[in-house]
């Protein structure tokens, strides 16, 4: 039986979520101090959500507590490194559990995920088609049966939610990648696990090599600033 996918969103998730689109984005740059009490106030909320969310950040790699106070980390290129090793060994995981319990019904919320990713990239809708794209990936961990892996992916996810924004903003047509996810589906669907994982590593190293771009294309911005 799949397992819940649960994402509740509160004012701490929410604060967390500006911060982190200004910190991978580059506007907020590394060495920035976040100052509680002056966030409290720009974001309208007491300071309990904004601790809430920069302990959210901090768990994320995103920030960084010091004696004087938090400050932006940000993402560089080992960072990114990181981060897709990390997600490949998760996925890889989750993939393989998932193609071994899923039946071909069970499938049918990626289809669709599938499909809103071909509609949003025909609208050219980054936002849309980046919400897509991570329930399309969510599925594996759902369909896998393994809590922990879940809870793990979902510490994780709201971080490549915003990457998916940034180098969405980059690419110009989103439609190669909407049918790059359909074929990964069909592979997944065929049931042949090595297969299947060797093109999820194909797939994830083609977008951290996009955020690699994009993150580049950030800092070129902010220098001539």
């Amino acid at each position: 039986m799949p397992i819940t996918s649960l994402q509740q969103q509160s004012l701490g998730d929410l604060v967390a979520h500006e911060l982190r689109v200004l910190i991978v984005s580059g506007r907020l740059l590394p060495g920035t101090h976040l100052v509680e009490g002056a966030l409290a106030e720009q974001y309208d909320v007491s300071r309990g959500p904004v601790r809430d969310a920069l302990r959210q950040l901090e768990a994320e790699g995103l920030v960084e507590a010091r004696r004087r106070g938090v400050f932006v980390t940000g993402l560089t290129e080992d960072d990114v490194d990181e981060l897709y090793t990390l997600r490949e060994s998760l996925e890889t995981l989750a993939l393989t559990l998932a193609i071994g319990r899923a039946g071909p019904g069970d499938w049918e919320p990626a289809e669709r995920f599938v499909r809103d990713m071909r509609d949003a990239a025909d609208r050219a809708a980054g936002g849309d088609f980046a919400l897509a794209d991570l329930e399309f990936h969510s599925q594996f961990y759902v369909l896998s049966g393994h809590r922990r892996l879940l809870a793990v992916w979902e510490q994780y996810r709201p971080t490549f939610g915003v990457i998916l924004d940034v180098t969405n903003a980059q690419d110009v047509d989103l439609r190669p990648s909407a049918e790059a996810h359909a074929d990964l589906l069909a592979t997944v669907r065929a049931g042949d696990v090595e297969h299947a994982a060797t093109a999820l590593r194909d797939h994830l190293l083609g977008a951290g090599n996009r955020l690699r771009c994009a993150l580049r294309s950030a800092r070129a911005a902010a220098d001539q600033e």
